[in-house]
Formats: structure tokens, C-alpha cells, sequence
């Protein structure tokens, strides 16, 4: 049984448990300390991706970007309607917690909701007309072949939800897609939802430098949860 065929057989999931809401390109350029020279001519995969818009724009720049996530394996209508409902709890949920945050990039809950909303617009249009770039999986498990990607980027799950996803699902998945990999695995952030640095992370970072991997923590431009601006910077070469 190929990759593909064991993720067909396991992405369905009920809507009710997917989150899908996304950030702009313009936001992932931050995030993850892109410069769009160094982008050109290489496969890139942003997993997961949710409602993410960085594909959208990526390949409006001649840029050769692949999705992955959980959500994509239900209907387009149906995601994009959870996809509001998602952004209006998250923006009253905002209301409730900004001192957690900083606000220079958003300016306010509004600022950060239209950020939000332009995300999850982008993003269907171009899941309507471009379905193939965006390919359901389920981590740790990806419907990928070795190397079929130079730069990983994976934003907003990983160490975030440490609570609920324990430290063998974290290397599994960080080794998932190191897989599909053959030059660089870039994540952000590196802390959990309280906005402390993942408890593991040292632990983790030993680990992929005994495999002969070169391991960096990077401070970027961007910074929305406190204390969540550096990414980690894995490269194979």
C-alpha cells in the first residue's frame, strides 16, 4: 500500500474537531524570515497549513508551494463556513486575553481579524482552483516521497500544543518531515499556548544533532504571542 492510499484511509475527521483558520503571506515572510530570492526554484511544503494563504500568493510569485493538513479532506463550502466561525470565536476569545499578546503588528482585534479573514479568502479561492496543491494527510504520517521538497515550513502546531501532544508525537513528526526534506525543516513557534518555551525543545534539538542534523533557533521579525519570535531552523545540508 503506497504513502497516498494510507492517508486517504485515515484524514477523515469530523469538522467539529478541525481548526481552520490561517495566516497571509505576508505574515509567514516574518514568521519564518523568508526572503523570496532564496524561495526561487525550490519545493516548498507549508504543513499544516489550515487557511493559510501563503500558497495562494506563493504561486501568484511563480513560487512552487504544496498545503498539508488534516482539513482538505472535506468539502470546500464546508470549510470555508467553519473557517468564519472560527475566526469570530478566536477574535472574541482574543477580546478576553490580549494582554498575552503584542500588538504591533495587528494594532488591535479588528486589524488582527481582517489579517485573519483575508487569509481564509485567499486561501479558498485558490483551493477552488487549484485543489491539487492542497493534499489532506494526517501527521506523523505524510503521502510525500523522500526529499520531494527543499523547505518545510510548519507553523502554529508543533510545541504549541504540548499539552495535548506528547514528545513521541514531536519527533515523529519533526522526523516526518525531515523526510520529505532534502535541504531545510523550518517551525514556528517555539513555545507553548501559556507562551513558554516548549519544555522539550533542548531535548529535542540534542536528538536531530546526533543524527548529524544542524540545529538553530532564529530570532525573526515577528512577534504575536509573547516571547514567540524565533523559529527552528533545521537543516540537512
Amino acid at each position: 500500500m503506497s504513502r497516498v492510499e494510507q492517508s486517504q484511509g485515515k484524514t477523515k475527521q469530523e469538522l467539529d474537531r478541525v481548526v481552520f483558520i490561517g495566516r497571509t503571506f505576508e505574515e509567514y515572510t516574518h514568521m519564518f524570515d523568508l526572503q523570496l530570492p532564496e524561495l526561487a526554484g525550490k519545493r516548498i511544503l507549508d504543513c499544516p497549513s489550515g487557511a493559510c494563504s501563503f500558497t495562494a500568493h506563493g504561486r501568484k510569485l511563480g513560487l512552487d508551494v504544496t498545503a498539508s493538513d488534516i482539513a482538505y479532506d472535506h468539502r470546500l463550502d464546508d470549510l470555508e463556513a467553519k473557517g468564519q466561525q472560527d475566526i469570530e470565536h478566536a477574535m472574541e476569545t482574543m477580546e478576553r486575553a490580549k494582554s498575552n499578546y503584542v500588538w504591533d503588528y495587528y494594532g488591535d482585534v479588528p486589524g488582527l481579524c481582517e489579517f485573519r479573514q483575508q487569509a481564509l479568502r485567499d486561501c479558498v479561492r485558490d483551493m477552488r482552483e487549484f485543489p491539487d496543491r492542497y493534499v489532506a494527510a494526517v501527521l506523523p504520517e505524510l503521502p510525500f516521497d523522500d526529499e520531494q521538497f527543499h523547505l518545510v515550513l510548519s507553523a502554529h502546531f508543533l510545541f504549541m500544543y504540548s499539552d495535548r501532544l506528547d514528545y513521541d508525537f514531536h519527533i515523529q513528526t519533526v522526523r516526518e518531515l525531515l523526510r520529505v526534506a532534502s535541504e531545510e525543516v523550518r517551525i514556528f513557534p517555539l513555545t507553548d499556548l501559556t507562551g513558554s518555551r516548549y519544555a522539550h525543545l533542548d531535548r529535542l534539538i540534542h536528538e536531530l544533532e546526533a543524527e548529524g542534523l544542524r540545529v538553530t533557533e532564529v530570532n525573526v521579525p515577528y512577534e504575536f504571542m509573547k516571547n514567540g519570535n524565533s523559529l527552528l531552523k533545521i537543516s540537512k545540508i
